[in-house]
């Protein structure tokens, strides 16, 4: 057996150093491709405001992120940045749930995204579109918002409510186990939450506190990768300006969400937070906009992204 120089060997270390560089790169774009629009940097407000019972909303919309990628200090990794488009169709319908106020809703995402970097000096870049993993939520006020009809709603006075919600994703979204990089996690993922809402004049407080669970991914190129859960918080602000037009102030922190492959862990713990607006506009009874901004107020390890979006929303149900 020929045995290997010292040069081939300090070849040969350098080529899996880099190779192994290269996998955290990639690592963390699936990350940010797969999870950036529902896994931790949701700035939603008002999620828990009651409806009349068979209230429907159909939302259309689209959002727009780009910005840089922050990873581990001691990865020779430069100019890392993301582009990502989503555009999403969603359904919403209000329900009575046992003399409660409550919701259940439907999305289906559709992304597509560039993402590069400088690995070891050499350029990488990555680039997806397709059908994400839709996402089913249940929600019910437990306290201070019961089941109404459209009479009664009209004259509800809000002052605190109190809600619980649960979002399930599932891996229906385009995945190809022989790609590193694909737009489905390939899992389950669940979100329980809890919401507070408080009224003060034209003022209302939101916050939230929840938990993404993930399973594993059990054929991430013959591999089982598998994720920490992330826990998130959200506030937000809102002001009623007039009977069409209201503003929210918005910020979240989410930390959490460290992956593993066969068991190795990677580096890649998150504590992050984001801040952003929230503007809506109601053109009449049946149909408003809303426009989003958000961009990132503290990242460790993910995206330090600005994001746009837009919505557009279509209420019908008896009596509207």
């Amino acid at each position: 057996m020929r045995l290997l120089t010292k040069d081939r060997m300090e070849l040969l270390t350098k080529y899996f150093c880099r190779e192994a560089i290269l996998a955290c790169f990639l690592i963390l774009l699936i990350t940010v491709l797969c999870e950036r629009q529902s896994r931790g940097q949701e700035l939603e407000p008002r999620t828990y405001a009651a409806a009349p019972v068979g209230t429907n909303i159909l939302v259309v919309g689209y959002g727009r992120s780009s910005g840089d990628l922050t990873f581990d200090p001691a990865l020779p990794i430069t100019d890392a940045k993301a582009t990502i488009n989503s555009g999403f169709l969603g359904y919403v319908r209000s329900i009575d749930f046992f003399g409660r106020s409550g919701s259940v809703g439907l999305v289906t995402p559709y992304v597509w995204g560039n993402l590069e970097g400088n690995v070891a000096g050499a350029f990488q870049q990555a680039r997806r579109s397709g059908l994400r993993d839709p996402a089913v939520r249940f929600a019910v006020n437990l306290k201070g918002a019961p089941a109404m009809d459209l009479k009664h709603f009209a004259a509800y006075k809000e002052k605190s409510n109190l809600g619980v919600s649960v979002v399930v994703s599932a891996p229906l979204g385009q995945y190809d186990p022989a790609k590193v990089l694909n737009l489905s996690g390939n899992r389950w993922a669940f979100k329980p939450e809890v919401g507070f809402t408080r009224k003060f004049k034209r003022t209302f407080m939101d916050a939230y506190a929840g938990v993404w669970l993930y399973t594993a991914n059990n054929n991430f190129q013959g591999r089982v990768r598998k994720q920490e859960p992330i826990f998130i918080t959200q506030f937000h602000l809102t002001y009623i300006i007039n009977k069409k037009m209201w503003a929210a102030f918005d910020s979240n922190f989410y930390a959490g969400g460290r992956t593993s492959i066969n068991g190795i862990h990677s580096n890649d713990l998150q504590r992050n937070s984001r801040i952003g607006g929230t503007f809506a506009y109601k053109f009449n009874r049946r149909q408003s906009i809303k426009l989003n901004y958000a961009t990132g107020a503290y990242t460790t390890i993910g995206g330090a992204f600005q994001s746009v979006g837009f919505a557009y929303q279509y209420i019908w149900g008896r009596g509207l």
